[in-house]
């Protein structure tokens, strides 16, 4: 507990200057009864959705004069850390959060504040050509006029300011390891993960036992695939109405650049080349003050070629003309990786059981066409508090309330009227490319989102089950990097200030009962978790002993983008969060 509270928001605490020593068995320490905190509300990540409902609870705490405790962990080492995201940002919820926003320096003063200015869409035809879409031809649901390019880090950051001013705690480093419930089943709040452990498994001098922190309200805002919400969704059928979840894997990298080479405010998206039309995916690439390229390129993680490389797609779309000539002469100082969602307004899960709710991308408010989910995350987890609010005004002691006030009124808000209104645009796409691009045009003008069918991306299918043998395929061929424009995995793993303690179990685990599925993907699938992992962490190498490829886990080297745990066939990978504060430190992304 002391080492909890002794925890600051900049930074996580050092845990050998509180470690604490044992004298039994190493089995009893592991199993020791935990200490515990009690709050009237847990939040489990301290990102956009996390942040806001801290704030808004304890807004609502000084407008009505009910005193509320409000605990947030995260998983990373400072608040903003693990944040990334493209990002032109959408400040709609935080003029409802802060409605004086730009006089406080949310997003920056004037020096660095970068309104959107120019709007362009291009189709990458080949490796050489575009063709550029006028403006006229672009949804007026995909225009930027209002928005802002930012680092999402800094604003987290901001936020995170924020919200301890008004009395918010807030514990980075300390990563929830563990769901707890009561004997009804409820949720009561998490555990932290333990600390201390080595690769053997054994406690070493250094092992702290993981905190209870107990809620009368846990609200989840882990991001896409976070491991308590996933275990949460799973445990109470929260998906039995919607659709599977399906997601992209998004992969950024800051540069500066000339100040020659920057337009501030020029928002760049293309579509097509590199990519197949059978794979849905795309590129941006935003100007920010003073001389900063935000560019990135998603890929739709339901691709059928297991040979496709996400990384390597984004590396050889560079070259590209349209895009080269804006890096050239520039330095890439930052590199990261992360999953978004894709399922859009049909995927969306029940947000509410007992003791708790799903908030942000946990459940998955991704304005896919747009690419966009901060604003509506953070909508989303104001609306949460509001609600929490107001329910924990008449809480039973020792009785967990199901708030499903919460809902209610986030589908009566402008977040799911917005969502639904491009519904068909993702699933469009499965038909190709071409299909896809005609279907979005003709909502976006004709039926403005008013169509009465809903169509469904792929019903309760998982992005993994896409993926076919390699025998349909070729292996492709990617060029080489050339290290000033392009580069190797490692070479920009090291941008990402990526890091775990050496000593530790793997935090990603082949699931027991899928022991047997990292032979058959080598086999039948020729290993794409090679491919598709951001950060090479996984990769096959021969056993002299027995001639057969073995799969080998790098968990150091982990971005925590959650790909593996989409991707991999059958999904046999499980992810858990690893020790606290390991992972990437980024700083702008």
């Amino acid at each position: 507990a002391a080492a909890l509270r002794g925890a600051r928001r900049g930074a996580a605490p050092v845990l050998r200057a509180q470690q604490r020593l044992f004298s039994s068995e190493a089995d009893d320490l592991l199993n020791s009864e935990r200490e515990g905190m009690d709050y009237d509300v847990v939040i489990v990540g301290a990102g956009p959705a996390g942040l806001s409902a801290a704030i808004r609870l304890k807004q609502l705490e000084a407008e009505k004069g009910r005193e509320i405790s409000v605990c947030v962990v995260e998983k990373a080492a400072e608040v903003g850390a693990h944040i990334l995201s493209g990002n032109v940002f959408q400040p709609t919820a935080l003029a409802e959060l802060f409605p004086d926003w730009k006089e406080q320096g949310a997003l920056g003063d004037e020096s660095q504040l970068t309104p959107v200015k120019d709007d362009r869409f291009l189709f990458l035809t080949n490796e050489t050509s575009s063709i550029s879409a006028p403006s006229i031809l672009i949804p007026p649901t995909l225009h930027n006029d209002g928005n802002y390019i930012i680092s999402l880090g800094k604003l987290v950051r901001w936020l995170g300011e924020k919200a301890e001013e008004m009395g918010v705690e807030i514990y980075p480093g300390f990563p929830a390891g563990e769901v707890l419930y009561d004997d009804k089943g409820a949720v009561v709040g998490i555990a932290t993960k333990d600390m201390g452990i080595g690769k053997d498994g054994q406690a070493k001098d250094t092992f702290m036992r993981g905190m209870e922190l107990r809620a009368k309200q846990t609200l989840f805002a882990e991001g896409a695939r976070g491991s308590c919400s996933e275990a949460v969704i799973k445990n109470f059928n929260l998906r039995a109405n919607s659709d599977m979840q399906s997601y992209g894997l998004g992969i950024k990298e800051v540069w500066e650049v000339p100040e020659e080479n920057i337009t501030p405010g020029l928002v760049q998206h293309t579509f097509g080349w590199p990519l197949d039309s059978k794979t849905y995916g795309g590129s941006f690439l935003y100007h920010m003050k003073p001389n900063k390229i935000l560019i990135g390129f998603v890929v739709g993680l339901d691709y059928e070629n297991p040979y496709l490389s996400p990384y390597q797609e984004f590396q050889r779309f560079k070259h590209h003309p349209s895009v080269k000539k804006y890096l050239e002469g520039g330095e890439c100082v930052s590199y990261g990786a992360r999953v978004i969602n894709e399922g859009g307004y049909q995927a969306i899960p029940k947000l509410t059981f007992p003791g708790g709710a799903l908030v942000g991308c946990s459940a998955g408010f991704l304005n896919v066409p747009k690419v966009k989910g901060s604003h509506t995350a953070m909508k989303s987890a104001m609306v949460a508090a509001e609600a929490v609010y107001d329910a924990l005004e008449n809480a039973v002691e020792g009785e967990a309330q199901e708030v499903t006030s919460y809902q209610a009124q986030l589908e009566n808000s402008w977040v799911y009227k917005e969502l639904k209104s491009v519904r068909n645009y993702a699933p469009a796409f499965k038909h190709g490319l071409y299909a896809g691009v005609l279907y979005s045009g003709i909502s976006g003008f004709v039926l403005r989102g008013m169509e009465p069918w809903t169509f469904s991306k792929h019903g309760k299918s998982r992005d993994c089950d896409a993926t076919k043998p390699a025998a349909e395929f070729q292996p492709i061929d990617y060029p080489k990097p050339d290290g000033k424009i392009s580069f190797d995995i490692l070479t920009n793993l090291a941008r990402s200030g990526t890091n775990h303690e050496g000593d530790q179990p793997s935090h990603l685990k082949i699931k027991p009962e899928l022991a047997d599925k990292p032979k058959e993907s080598i086999n039948k699938y020729a290993g794409p978790e090679q491919r598709f992992c951001p950060a090479k962490v996984y990769e096959y190498v021969d056993n002299d002993s027995t001639g057969e490829k073995e799969l080998v886990i790098n968990a150091q080297n982990c971005v925590h983008c959650k790909c593996c745990s989409i991707k991999m066939p059958d999904e046999y990978i499980n992810w858990t969060v690893p020790e606290g504060g390991g992972g990437p430190a980024y700083e702008a992304m």
